[in-house]
């Protein structure tokens, strides 16, 4: 049997399948990504939720694996060499999945790297954005009366929905014709933008069709149905 006890974190959130990825995360925008890609790809994990509402992710145990204190992140016990790999960063757990399981990533360089972009372009852009929008429009952001900084993100979110639905204009995914990471990336800050804080009026998403008609699609898939309510 795999041994984490060197993981401090695994005090915490003792394993009681180590010998699985261990997962620890929320069902925010970013945590579900990799629920949804580990029910895509088949790969046995178990899932620890990390408690907002307790602080855990400022706890000791949770810092061990991620000083940046956010969630998701996972310990791999089979990782390269076969030695246990910690990773932090929805991204970077997204790109290591595909790469040790061959799955949702294409073996083309050319391809490789076109998926890798809109990766890049959810972490850079879409996520920072559509989550500054909603805490302007959904949560304390409401207390201010200069709606400056909140017609902004408005703006720019706009902005982002215009490239995706253009890409989507063009191609049935996000970077192609085939399902990949990056549309595991996109879509559930997309879905977090219209159904979690309650702004589809505010961005105008009648405006983008090919948006909603692939969201629609993305919702449909079942490992993204199970995946957006890991943990519970």
């Amino acid at each position: 049997m795999t041994d984490l006890s060197a993981f401090p974190i695994t005090q915490r959130w003792p394993a009681q399948h180590p010998d699985r990825l261990q997962l620890y995360s929320m069902p925010t925008p970013n945590g579900v990504k990799i629920p949804i890609m580990l029910e895509e790809i088949g790969l046995p994990y178990e899932v620890h939720k990390v408690d907002f509402a307790k602080d855990d992710q400022h706890s000791p145990a949770f810092l061990s694996l991620n000083p940046n204190n956010k969630i998701p992140a996972i310990i791999d016990p089979d990782g390269p060499g076969g030695q246990p790999l910690p990773l932090f960063e929805s991204g970077a757990i997204l790109i290591y999945l595909a790469d040790k399981t061959g799955k949702l990533m294409p073996e083309d360089p050319a391809a490789r790297y076109q998926v890798m972009q809109w990766v890049m372009f959810q972490i850079g852009s879409v996520g920072p954005m559509f989550g500054q929008l909603g805490f302007f429009h959904k949560f304390a952001g409401k207390d201010y009366e200069d709606k400056r900084p909140r017609d902004r993100y408005v703006d720019e979110s706009r902005r982002l929905l215009g490239v995706i639905n253009g890409q989507l204009a063009q191609h049935a995914w996000i970077a192609g014709d085939d399902f990949t990471i990056a549309d595991i990336a996109i879509f559930p800050w997309i879905n977090g933008l219209l159904n979690f804080y309650e702004a589809g009026d505010l961005v105008g998403i009648k405006d983008f069709p090919h948006v909603s008609t692939a969201l629609t699609k993305f919702l449909a898939r079942p490992s993204v149905q199970k995946g957006l309510k890991i943990p519970a």
